[in-house]
């Protein structure tokens, strides 16, 4: 009986980021390597918000290249493999937070979104709404569908870099 409960525990999980976003697609270190080296090379004075950041491995690599790395996790489960897998990266912060309710943190400089088609619509309304309550351009690497009605600056395979 308890093993039901486990279960039930875990769908329901995985159940909440797919609801509110887009389902856990777990990145590769060699993609992400090549991406921030081909799409947008992070430096020091980069803050990376990764909107889902699941296991983390996109603020583990941004903090590897010297960059700060905010993420916010919706699902209580992947928040803490993320916390657990990051606590020795200089600069990376995870916060169990709703992306499409909290605002960005105020210095960041490029966002890193999944982005499954249903979603690209909302995801292009908030990063407009965004900066124009930052004041200033936000660069945005969305990996996976390309986001409607705005042109990539940039495209690396299925990742596309946009500037807001």
């Amino acid at each position: 009986m308890i093993a039901i409960y486990i279960v039930g525990f875990f769908v329901l999980l995985i159940g909440l980021g797919v609801f509110f976003g887009a389902p856990y697609v777990p990145s590769r270190r060699q993609d992400l390597q090549r991406m921030f080296d081909t799409l947008y090379p992070l430096s020091a004075d980069d803050v990376l918000f990764d909107a889902g950041s699941g296991d983390g491995i996109i603020l583990r690599e941004a903090s590897r290249r010297g960059a700060k790395a905010v993420g916010y996790e919706i699902n209580p489960l992947f928040w803490a493999i993320s916390k657990y897998l990051s606590k020795n990266y200089k600069g990376v912060r995870i916060k169990l937070a709703n992306f499409w309710v909290e605002p960005l943190p105020n210095d960041t400089t490029v966002v890193y979104v999944f982005a499954v088609s249903r979603d690209g619509k909302r995801v292009v309304k908030k990063m407009t709404a965004e900066r124009e309550r930052l004041g200033r351009p936000l660069t945005v690497i969305c990996y996976g569908s390309p986001l409607p009605g705005v042109a990539p600056a940039k495209t690396y395979e299925a990742y596309h870099l946009y500037v807001f």
